[in-house]
């Protein structure tokens, strides 16, 4: 199981998708820790078991037990957030943002990695997941730890060829099924 599966995987009318997927996971200029991670988080954010397998193989070769730990952890409380800060920002009162959360997040604080990694990790989420108000945090965070643009545009692209590969391979599974 491996990212080389999921290609193998991927039909003809996804060459772009495959193509993407093989470059993002061999010509990325983040460190091993955040793409590993970011693909990781991403998989895990997409739930396609079959994307999620095939993942967590490759990134359990290349991270730490705390490292793949914390990608998990990412996708976990951003799983919440998203939904809860996605929907206080789409009801268009501003007066929810001024609300206190109520929400157990002290993985955030304290995620076991090092903290811009983890950050990464729950941006690349948050795209996956639509998130408009956690991607702002995330990116502000990123920006203020010297974390360039272009490293961040790399995480979003990863987020997106894993939605895509996950998106992909599911439809085509229940195409299957019918």
């Amino acid at each position: 199981m491996s990212i080389e599966n999921l290609k193998a995987q991927l039909p003809a009318y996804a060459k772009d998708t495959k193509l993407n997927l093989g470059s993002v996971t061999t010509t990325s200029n983040l460190t091993d820790q955040q793409l590993w991670g970011t693909v990781l988080a991403c998989a895990l954010a997409t739930r396609s078991a079959r994307v999620i397998a095939e993942v967590s193989e490759d990134a359990a070769q290349r991270l730490s037990e705390e490292a793949f730990t914390a990608a998990k952890a990412a996708a976990s409380i951003m799983a919440m957030n998203n939904v809860y800060y996605r929907a206080t920002h789409l009801i268009g009162d501003e007066t929810y943002a001024t609300l206190p959360a109520k929400l157990r997040m002290t993985v955030i604080g304290n995620p076991g990695v090092d903290r811009t990694d983890f950050e990464l990790w729950c941006l690349a989420v948050s795209a996956v997941n639509g998130c408009g108000r956690c991607l702002e945090s995330h990116e502000q965070v990123l920006r203020g730890a010297g974390l360039s643009r272009e490293l961040v545009q790399e995480a979003l692209r990863v987020a997106a060829v894993v939605n895509a590969t996950a998106a992909t391979l599911e439809a085509e599974a229940a195409l299957a099924a019918v």
